[in-house]
């Protein structure tokens, strides 16, 4: 287990309140930076991966389902798959029951490339999990959830199923 700094049990003060930030945003640029380099390979960028990673999640994904998880403009999600399609990476398909609907899924070859960028995150996650031990992981899992929006979390509770 890593030597950590126990929490105060005045968590809820300016201080804690910042190092969580900190720790946060500190630890996500370090988790993203490990794919950097497999993307720049690719000459692909983290919003592709982004991508990437959803429609991996969750195959037949709409269009719209994946413009609310992502948070982007309709014109930067367009660029991005055009360029993602381009690549041979993720193909579209329309709706069984509306034909409107473009239902987003991934390659084999778009498989291959999300499963090489996933195995560095698992890398980076897996080694923080050990070193945080087995019941840290159960609050820091609550702590972000805390973090997700109440009209979201059934959104984001949704991807883990199949």
């Amino acid at each position: 287990m890593a030597a950590t700094i126990p929490a105060s049990p005045l968590f809820l003060r300016e201080p804690e309140i910042r190092r969580g930030i900190e720790l946060l945003y500190f630890g996500y640029a370090n988790l993203t930076r490990s794919i950097d380099a497999g993307l720049a390979k690719q000459g692909l960028g983290r919003a592709h991966h982004r991508a990437l990673y959803f429609i991996a999640r969750k195959p037949d994904l709409t269009v719209s389902e994946l413009l609310s998880i992502l948070a982007i403009t309709k014109q930067s999600l367009g660029r991005v798959l055009g360029e993602l399609s381009e690549r041979g990476l993720v193909e579209t398909r329309t709706g069984e029951r509306d034909r409107r609907q473009r239902l987003l899924r991934l390659t084999p070859a778009g498989a291959a490339l999300e499963s090489e960028l996933f195995d560095a995150l698992r890398e980076k996650m897996s080694s923080a999990y050990s070193s945080a031990g087995q019941g840290a992981v159960g609050g820091f899992w609550a702590v972000l959830e805390g973090l997700v929006p109440a009209d979201e979390k059934a959104r984001v509770s949704g991807l883990g199923r199949r």
